[in-house]
């Protein structure tokens, strides 16, 4: 198993001329990615669910990277209408789209929730939002295969949760049983098996678009705070986060596995990647991440791909 050595963003060669699309860039992970991809010359979409939220973010990477380019787009992954506009406006521009970084994400919400299409809120944005968006922006990955050197990568950000997650193909959208983290678990498990989907589809049809996955060990984000929770339920996620960015990984470090798979000339196809330290947990050491074995079940894989098409309607 090859592990980068204390990789860092010294080591990302110059991204200039490449378009990145990162969703959930307004803050946290999405928001480090994007302004260490923008350092290097890449052209940034910051694809946000919310106008304020996103400019402010475009903000702070103006003023920490000035002279960089990149800009705001308004996506509702728990819509699929939204992405489906979102898809087509971006698909307008016929530009290319050299690197798609499905980050965003919903985790654990107290009480089950839906999105505006009725599916459960971690499986419906998680899953399907980046499912069809995926999906839709294929032209753009594919138009940036035939003008690039570099094989275009679609990366899809999982989780160390991943290996207690089971799906429960009679139960996807928690309707009988709504558990916060089997449901949050679930849906990081189908992420990562439709990452591996998805590489075997590029294979065979011998696409030079890549599919590969990352995690960030555990790491403070907005992923706790953010959510349906009381004033006293908030605080205590709040002081829970400032406890992981100081023992495991902060926002900024647990961004690194999603640099390297974005930009390494060490990644392959179908590759999971992660930070090597006390469990996968945290790490400056950037490297292959352990998979679960039932996440490589690819008669699984096949039949979460195919309903995962029917639920979103994407072909």
């Amino acid at each position: 198993m090859y592990i980068a050595s204390r990789w860092t963003v010294a080591d990302i060669a110059d991204q200039t001329g490449k378009r990145v699309l990162i969703t959930g860039a307004n803050s946290g992970i999405g928001f480090y990615a994007a302004l260490e991809l923008a350092r290097k010359g890449a052209e940034v979409i910051l694809a946000c669910r919310d106008t304020t939220r996103g400019e402010t973010a475009l903000a702070a990477i103006a003023k920490q990277a000035p002279g960089t380019r990149s800009e705001v787009a308004i996506v509702d992954l728990a819509s699929l209408a939204s992405v489906r506009e979102f898809t087509r406006t971006q698909l307008a521009r016929q530009r290319p789209i050299h690197i798609l970084i499905n980050n965003a994400g919903v985790m654990a919400p107290p009480r089950r929730r839906e999105t505006v299409d009725g599916f459960e809120l971690q499986f419906g944005t998680n899953v399907l939002g980046h499912f069809l968006l995926t999906e839709l922006l294929m032209p753009a990955l594919e138009q940036a295969a035939g003008d690039s050197a570099e094989r275009p990568r679609i990366l899809t950000i999982a989780s160390i949760a991943h290996k207690r997650g089971r799906l429960d193909f009679d139960d996807l959208q928690s309707t009988r049983s709504y558990s916060p983290m089997r449901a949050y678990q679930q849906s990081k498990l189908a992420d990562l098996m439709l990452a591996f989907e998805l590489d075997r589809r590029l294979r065979a049809k011998g696409s030079r678009v890549m599919s590969v996955a990352a995690h960030p060990g555990v790491a403070e984000t907005n992923l706790f705070r953010n959510g349906d929770y009381n004033a006293v339920e908030r605080a205590l996620r709040v002081l829970v986060g400032k406890v992981i960015a100081a023992a495991l990984n902060s926002g900024y470090a647990g961004a690194l596995p999603t640099l390297y798979a974005a930009t390494s000339p060490d990644v392959r196809e179908g590759g999971y990647y992660g930070p090597q330290g006390l469990f996968e947990a945290r790490g400056s050491r950037v490297g292959e991440a352990d998979v679960a074995t039932h996440a490589r079940d690819v008669e699984a894989g096949r039949r979460l791909w195919e309903v995962c098409e029917t639920l979103t309607g994407a072909r």
